[in-house]
């Protein structure tokens, strides 16, 4: 007897189908989920990879590479009502009686071909790699927020529920390696203010539950339940795999249910990483030159300089979206303090993960993004003092540097007004850099989609999207 069919389960069915079918001019099956078609993509790609080092909590693109002369000579001032033009702002300095502008308790230089401008006292390693940037001055976003904010722009909707970047990606591209999944997620903590992460930051929304982001972790198994339990070996183990994957194509078989066959393939993806995992976190095999380009912190497990070297390490291996999340970045108290000390935690990794990966050959198909959900305003929140002062959160403009596969090298793009908070040439909405960044991977986000909910849902959203071709090599 054929077993009745639900309409939720039907609908969803469909949903997966359909979406199956609108991404077979994009890719062709391989042996793990999607892999690129060097024909079937929407144009050529310049990136294989994306390495995303995301700074959560806000930096102060301000304090970092925005740099203003003329905040020393209105340091101090009240923020004229004509440059804040009634803006939302969050409820921390919503009942503040004044707004005065704060300059840079740090000294810049120029640095590279171009003399760009950055802070010396904090990032003098990313000062010395400038000329393989291009610094993108001009992003923006609506949300004022942190879960708004780092929602929207690693999903593409202020709301949960939607897909990740990671997700569309493989989704759409899949992996290289059959043995390390398309998508991976690290996380360091910083010496800053914490806010929470949630998992659905790298989770697959509407999409296959295959495609969600791997946590790599720092301490006990890398990867959860990586290990076989107790008095299972490794042959049991494979029996065991045998016997529920028939199990499991006998339920897809009765019911149709597409995640059936992705608990298959999440199973044998597992199964495979117990040995390609090990070997991966093992960093005994980099010579200490390489170790000495992270920095001094890249042998403590779990830091953000241990989790780039891993990074550098996963892109090799194939996995095709790599995300560093770095907390401590919402600095709205003691930032001099505090923003010195995650600029000393990321300043040396970012720089020598770019230097790895040219010296590699592969930073010209190695799209390496840097940024965070927002940045922070001119004003000061609470005293404004050397030490004391902080400030708010800032999504009318913030800073994100881009380098590698598809960038120009060694460009800024985008001006801000003398106070670096409104926009006054090349505003880029968070949207278009999403867009941007799935052009370097040869995909058009128009026509990347995945049917829910009666829609074709981009990671872009149904709003305008462009593509900025302005920082494209």
């Amino acid at each position: 007897m054929n077993p009745q069919i639900s309409r939720r389960l039907f609908l969803r069915h469909s949903a997966t189908s359909l979406g199956a079918a609108a991404l077979t001019g994009l890719v062709q099956p391989k042996v793990v989920g999607q892999a690129p078609a060097p024909d079937g993509l929407h144009f050529p790609a310049k990136a294989k990879r994306v390495i995303y080092l995301f700074l959560a909590g806000g930096p102060s693109h301000i304090d970092m590479f925005d740099y203003k002369p003329a905040l020393r000579r209105i340091h101090g001032m009240q923020l004229p009502a004509s440059i804040r033009m009634g803006q939302r702002i969050t409820g921390m300095t919503s009942g503040q009686s004044s707004f005065p502008c704060v300059a840079p308790m740090f000294r810049f230089a120029r640095y590279g071909r171009m003399g760009t401008w950055v802070n010396s006292d904090l990032l003098p390693h990313t000062g010395g790699i400038v000329d393989e940037l291009a610094i993108v001055k001009t992003v923006y976003t609506e949300a004022i927020n942190h879960d708004p904010a780092i929602t929207y722009i690693t999903t593409g909707a202020q709301q949960p529920g939607r897909a990740s970047m990671g997700a569309w990606l493989s989704y759409g591209l899949g992996s290289e390696n059959e043995n390390m999944p398309a998508f991976t997620v690290m996380i360091s903590q910083g010496r800053g203010q914490r806010q929470a992460l949630f998992s659905r930051l790298w989770g697959s929304g509407f999409l296959p539950s295959r495609h969600q982001g791997v946590q790599f972790r720092s301490a006990g198994d890398p990867v959860l339940y990586l290990s076989n339990p107790n008095g299972i070996d490794p042959q049991a183990r494979r029996e065991q795999l045998d016997v529920l994957a028939e199990l499991n194509r006998g339920t897809a078989d009765r019911f149709g249910d597409p995640e059936t066959q992705a608990r298959i393939a999440q199973y044998e993806m597992a199964y495979r990483m117990q040995t390609a995992v090990p070997e991966l976190v093992n960093l005994s095999s980099e010579p200490q030159r390489v170790l000495d380009m992270y920095g001094p912190d890249v042998r403590r497990p779990g830091s953000f300089a241990a989790n780039c070297l891993l990074a550098r390490r996963m892109a090799e291996r194939g996995v095709r979206f790599i995300q560093l999340f770095h907390q401590g970045w919402d600095q709205h108290g003691a930032l001099p303090r505090n923003l010195r000390m995650q600029c000393e935690d990321i300043d040396h990794p970012c720089a020598g993960l770019i230097r790895d990966l040219k010296m590699r050959g592969m930073l010209d198909d190695t799209l390496v993004v840097c940024g965070g959900e927002f940045g922070r305003t001119i004003y000061s929140q609470g005293n404004l003092t050397a030490t004391d002062h902080g400030r708010d959160h800032h999504g009318r403009c913030f800073t994100t540097w881009l380098a590698g596969g598809g960038v120009k090298p060694g460009v800024e793009y985008g001006v801000t007004d003398d106070f670096s908070y409104n926009i006054v040439e090349n505003p880029v909405h968070i949207r278009d850099l999403n867009a941007t960044i799935l052009h370097c991977l040869g995909i058009d986000h128009r026509r990347l989609t995945f049917r829910y909910q009666g829609l074709d849902q981009r990671l872009t959203g149904a709003e305008e999207a462009r593509v900025v071709n302005e920082i494209l090599a």
